[in-house]
């Protein structure tokens, strides 16, 4: 890998609103809309070629929050190929590769501790 490993970070809510005022009056910020088909999304700022990952607030039917609520991203070429991956090496995949609009595809999978990942790529 020749960048970071991890490149975006979900934590899964319920109430979209409560915990966008919550994580708004924490850390003394503005979350942002954006625009995804099928799941309610809300950025916390990003700063494109700035350190860290970025991530967001989501809420997806199906999927609450607590426990497993913040799923790590790691950024591959093509997710489907790491999921793959993932299953083939003791690992299970949670959802298969999907579109999250302009933001490219991920892939949901548990690891062998059956902790939840995710896998992003633009392609």
């Amino acid at each position: 890998m020749p960048n970071n490993p991890v490149g975006w970070f979900e934590i899964y809510v319920q109430d979209s609103a409560r915990a966008k005022a919550f994580y708004a009056a924490v850390l003394g910020t503005r979350l942002e809309r954006l625009p995804t088909p099928d799941v309610e999304m809300w950025a916390f700022p990003m700063q494109d070629g700035s350190p860290g990952a970025a991530g967001a607030l989501v809420h997806m039917p199906g999927f609450p929050s607590g426990g497993n609520s913040t799923i790590v991203y790691f950024t591959c070429t093509d997710c489907a190929v790491e999921a793959k991956r993932a299953a083939a090496s003791g690992g299970k995949v949670f959802k298969d590769k999907f579109s999250i609009g302009p933001y490219g595809f991920i892939a949901l999978v548990t690891d062998t501790e059956g902790n939840m990942v995710g896998l992003h790529s633009m392609q």
